[in-house]
Parts: structure tokens; C-alpha cells; sequence
């Protein structure tokens, strides 16, 4: 049994907790929010069985979980990562806007530690798969544009996963810029977007969405358009079900999902 703590009881935490509840190889045994005022908590299976939750890391020293998993936001990510590495606890972490010298940190202290980790952009299987299809169109195409569009309570944009993704695509095309046309009259200032290596961006964000990201390629009389959308925060589940319980058998972090997917 994978004994995990979630971290961050917002609505993608409370889904993890009930994604969780319904596997027979991995059990909840805590909670930390940083803004709780309950000291315990019932688990949303219907068994009545209560978690303790707390505003304290020292929960991660206190019960030893495998896993924590963090959908917080990045200040409350770098308190409580350090500490579970140091208690031995692997963290599958799904918060955005993390700094690369975060990321560089946690991947030393994972790898001093001899503990597996995973920090992704994105644990939607699909949204995986479509950055994995447009690294492959990427050395193809010198126009390219990335629409995400997400609910109206995220505060980042662009959004993690489409930067991944423009990321990505300028690997594949061994650091060749794209072409980004300038406009040079914008009657209203930044309807163009931004850009990064060429690679034009566009942010939505708007109640009734969840998170969706559309990359268009243009070239020569034709164009390439590539979509995925998470209709609910449920997508997620089956990412990080996978990390979870692939970062028992490991002794380093993996950035991503496409490695665990065989897929980089």
C-alpha cells in the first residue's frame, strides 16, 4: 500500500483525495493546506474513515508517507517540498509557476537523497501526448501560434503547460527560433499576444473552461492544428495515479510525464 498526504485541499486537491479513495494500492493518510482550520478530515468515499490535516509540514516528519502530492501554489510548494525530501517522502508535484533553480534544487536533493520525484506542467495524458505530437511537427513548420484557455481563477499566464510546450517544439528544431510575423499597427496594445522563440501565445481565461491548449502550425497554403481540452479536473487523475506510483521504483525526479510514458 502507497501511503500519500496530499498537499493543497482546493478543488483539484479535494479530486485527487476521491481519486485516491477509489484505488486499492494507494491510501490517504493526510492533508496540508496551508488555510485549514480543520484539524481532521472525513475522506470523500462514503467510509466514514478520518485523516488528520494540517497547516504544518511537520505532518510529513510526523506520519513518513511514500508520497506527497502538491497542487498548491509555488510559495507553499517550495516550504514543504525540502522538507519531505529531507523526511524521506517522494513528491509528485503538479503547481505551476515553480523556478527553474526550484526545479534544479529539488533535482539534486532528490537524486542526494536517492528518492524518486516527478514535477509536471501537466498530468492530463493527452495534453502529454499533444506536446509529444508537436515536438515531432515542430522542425516542419516556421510559423507557429499556442492557444490555452483555462478557468478564470488560474492567476499564471501563460499557463505552465503551454510554455512546456513552446519549449519543446524549440528543442526539436535544435534552437531555431520560429518565425513570429510583428504586426506593426496594434490599435489596442497586446492583442498580438506575446511570444517566446518565436512561438506566439494567447491566454483565455474564462468560467466554465478547465484547461485546453490548441497549437496551430502554419506553413505554404496549408496549416496544422493540434487540440486537447480537460473538461473536468478528473483528467488528471490517470497522470497522476501513474506518477505516484512509478516514483516508488526510482532513485531521481523526472520532469514530466513523457519519460514515465516512454515517450521523450
Amino acid at each position: 500500500m502507497i501511503r500519500v498526504v496530499v498537499s493543497g485541499l482546493g478543488k483539484m486537491g479535494r479530486e485527487i483525495l476521491s481519486g485516491i479513495s477509489r484505488q486499492e494500492d494507494i491510501e490517504a493518510v493526510g492533508v496540508l493546506e496551508k488555510f485549514s482550520r480543520e484539524e481532521i478530515l472525513s475522506l470523500p468515499d462514503g467510509s466514514g474513515r478520518l485523516i488528520p490535516c494540517s497547516t504544518e509540514p511537520s505532518l510529513l516528519e510526523r506520519l513518513v508517507p511514500d508520497v506527497v502530492i502538491d497542487f498548491s501554489n509555488h510559495e507553499w510548494t517550495s516550504i514543504i517540498t525540502p522538507v519531505a525530501v529531507r523526511a524521506g517522502v517522494r513528491p509528485v508535484i503538479g503547481t505551476t509557476g515553480l523556478t527553474e533553480t526550484f526545479v534544479e534544487e529539488l533535482e539534486r536533493d532528490c537524486a542526494a537523497a536517492k528518492i524518486g520525484g516527478v514535477v509536471s506542467t501537466n498530468f492530463a495524458l493527452g495534453a502529454v501526448l499533444l506536446t509529444h505530437l508537436a515536438r515531432t511537427a515542430a522542425p516542419f513548420f516556421d510559423n507557429v501560434e499556442i492557444i490555452e484557455l483555462h478557468h478564470d481563477q488560474k492567476v499564471d499566464a501563460p499557463s505552465g503547460t503551454a510554455l512546456t510546450m513552446a519549449e519543446a517544439m524549440l528543442r526539436a528544431r535544435e534552437g531555431r527560433s520560429f518565425d513570429y510575423p510583428e504586426t506593426t499597427k496594434q490599435t489596442i496594445p497586446g492583442t498580438r499576444g506575446g511570444q517566446h522563440g518565436g512561438a506566439g501565445l494567447h491566454s483565455i481565461r474564462l468560467p466554465g473552461l478547465v484547461a485546453h491548449h490548441e497549437i496551430i502550425f502554419g506553413g505554404l497554403g496549408q496549416t496544422l492544428t493540434l487540440r486537447h481540452d480537460s473538461t473536468s479536473r478528473e483528467s488528471f487523475l490517470p497522470g497522476i495515479l501513474l506518477a505516484t506510483r512509478e516514483v516508488m521504483q526510482r532513485q531521481d525526479m523526472v520532469r514530466g510525464l513523457d519519460r514515465l510514458m516512454g515517450l521523450a
